[in-house]
């Protein structure tokens, strides 16, 4: 239903704005990770062929598990005595297992939580806190390259933590949202081209790159139109997410990153690896609010113009097919 689906998605939001992530202990993705933490040992070989076998065997292992419990709850729902209690129990299931697909609270928590250890002028504390979320090494940054690092998170959450899991929801349904954070989960604990993941992550990293194809193309350009809301310069935003967005050397975050960095009029830069946009200038705290504004409105924003035509399209289709 058509209907159930928006009310699913729509609570889910806004139980995110409200109380953010669970403890780790309670959360879905946090099972997830455990298990992919689990089955990595178990897929490392001298024979790379044989890793890259048990890389997509890391994958392919966590997705089964979960699709199949995920059928299983559908199945022992539909079993409920009225259509009425099952509508109520389906949606009241789904927005508590699409919430822990999205992650807005949790990523404006560990941005400032790095914005407070600078504050505090501790920068050991502001790197650790920015080591948990992004992947790069962050033991000689500076203050201005810590806050690039949180300005560059914000942007690529807003795809990983929000966007996609919506876009894939809106398709294939709480499978989709989940099979999306599995792979996603996978990417940012192995799919680095280190030594020791560049074989059991590779197939990780690929199916990443591949289900963010469309989603951070679509984040970009909604991230220019709530640069226009907001009045920040969306015409700058534009710009750099044309100019800059393959500067990167994933062919999917860039466009976010660069769309945020043109919106900010600033520039987001990677030491030996890229940079986005055009101002120097010397970041502050005003640039991470402004960039979580961005982020939660772009969700908003995502929701109504690409979430809500791909339910009724496909409803649309599906009702037309079996007419």
């Amino acid at each position: 239903m058509i209907l159930e689906s928006l009310v699913i998605i729509g609570f889910a939001l806004g139980l995110d704005f409200t109380f953010g992530d669970p403890k780790n202990r309670y959360h879905p993705t946090a099972w997830i990770g455990t298990i992919i933490s689990k089955l990595t040992p178990l897929t490392k070989n001298e024979n790379p062929y044989l890793e890259k076998l048990g890389g997509i065997f890391l994958i392919i292992i966590p997705v089964v598990v979960v699709v199949t419990l995920l059928l299983i709850l559908d199945s022992g729902i539909s079993f409920l005595t009225t259509d009425w209690i099952t509508i109520i129990v389906t949606s009241i299931v789904g927005i508590i297992l699409l919430k822990s697909t999205i992650a807005i609270r949790g990523m404006e928590r560990y941005a400032l939580a790095v914005m407070t250890s600078l504050e505090n002028e501790n920068l050991d504390s502001a790197r650790t806190n920015l080591s948990m979320i992004v992947k790069r090494n962050t033991s000689n940054l500076d203050k201005n390259h810590i806050i690039s690092g949180v300005l560059e998170s914000i942007s690529e959450n807003t795809v990983d933590g929000v966007t996609g899991p919506l876009f894939y929801y809106a398709i294939f349904g709480l499978p989709g949202a989940f099979v999306y954070r599995i792979i996603n989960t996978a990417d940012s604990m192995i799919g680095y081209k280190s030594n020791m993941f560049k074989n059991i992550g590779w197939f990780a990293a690929t199916c990443d790159t591949i289900l963010n194809y469309i989603p951070s193309r679509l984040t970009g350009l909604i991230m220019i139109i709530s640069a226009a809301i907001l009045q920040n310069n969306w015409k700058e935003s534009y710009k750099i997410m044309i100019r800059d967005g393959k500067k990167t050397t994933s062919p999917n975050a860039g466009y976010p990153m660069a769309a945020l960095a043109g919106a900010l009029e600033t520039k987001f830069e990677k030491l030996e690896h890229y940079s986005l946009g055009d101002v120097e200038t010397t970041l502050t705290k005003e640039h991470v609010l402004s960039a979580i504004t961005i982020m939660k409105l772009t969700s908003i924003l995502f929701f109504g113009i690409v979430t809500i035509p791909i339910i009724i399209a496909l409803s649309f289709v599906g009702w037309w097919i079996h007419a």
